[in-house]
């Protein structure tokens, strides 16, 4: 019989060659079957909501994993795996749940944050943590053309090419909310799923209509189209965050 554990996890993506496990690559799957493997002595496969590349960060990553007995309480199994855990990982909360559930396949939506820091010098401590764009962002336009993106569309032509070619490149936006702190500017995304760099890349096209690189109609069109008209520009990696995943 086995035994479904759906668990949180934070990680500090800088430090990994992103959530899924490669073969000679430091990634956050691996550590985490490590850590069940090193507390269990069994071999595990760690399933996860969806993929994070290199340099992005999971403030609410959810995965689950199926054990063969439940000798641990669900609320001791953080502790346990904290303390073998690199610093850079931290597992949140844990629980045992139906093998109906699945990470993956049971999830509804998923939002995401990019942070971008506007001021001239960009303080250490945002360092890997945010686009540094060292000149004042017009908020307004970006709200205007982050809106564009709100409803369901063809995504096609911001999305890149990860090797496998999806079933659909139809996805809806929920919202896209924009909010300006000082020199901080975040944009929230929300959404029933998202494509490969869907959302740097979105960012990236959005922050190019502010520089007077593009249009708002080339966004519109774009989506309209699905072929990307306009010369893309992905968003670095660093600024992107995986804030919840939707059940």
């Amino acid at each position: 019989m086995r035994h479904r554990l759906k668990f949180t996890v934070a990680y500090d993506g800088g430090a990994f060659a992103g959530w899924q496990s490669q073969l000679h690559r430091k990634t956050v799957q691996d550590e985490i079957e490590r850590a069940f493997h090193k507390i269990s002595g069994a071999r595990v496969r760690v399933h996860g909501a969806g993929r994070t590349d290199t340099d992005v960060h999971a403030l609410a990553q959810v995965a689950h994993v199926d054990l063969l007995d439940r000798k641990i309480a669900a609320a001791r199994w953080p502790i346990a795996l904290n303390a073998v855990l690199p610093n850079t990982v931290r597992v949140l909360n844990c629980q045992y749940v139906s093998e109906k559930f699945h990470a993956r396949y049971s999830a509804k939506g998923k939002t995401y944050r990019y942070r971008i820091f506007t001021g001239p010098i960009l303080p250490p401590l945002e360092f890997e943590r945010a686009w540094h764009v060292a000149a004042p962002i017009d908020v307004d336009l970006l709200k205007r053309a982050a809106e564009i993106f709100v409803g369901r569309h063809d995504f096609k032509a911001f999305a890149a090419n990860r090797g496998t070619k999806p079933e659909s490149t139809v996805r809806t936006i929920r919202s896209v909310r924009v909010r300006k702190s000082r020199e901080l500017i975040t944009i929230e995304v929300t959404g029933d799923g998202f494509l490969y760099k869907m959302v740097r890349l979105m960012v990236g096209a959005i922050v190019r209509v502010t520089q007077g690189k593009m249009e708002l109609k080339e966004i519109a069109s774009a989506l309209q189209s699905a072929r990307a008209e306009h010369s893309r520009f992905v968003a670095p990696a660093e600024g992107l965050y995986l804030v919840k995943v939707w059940y």
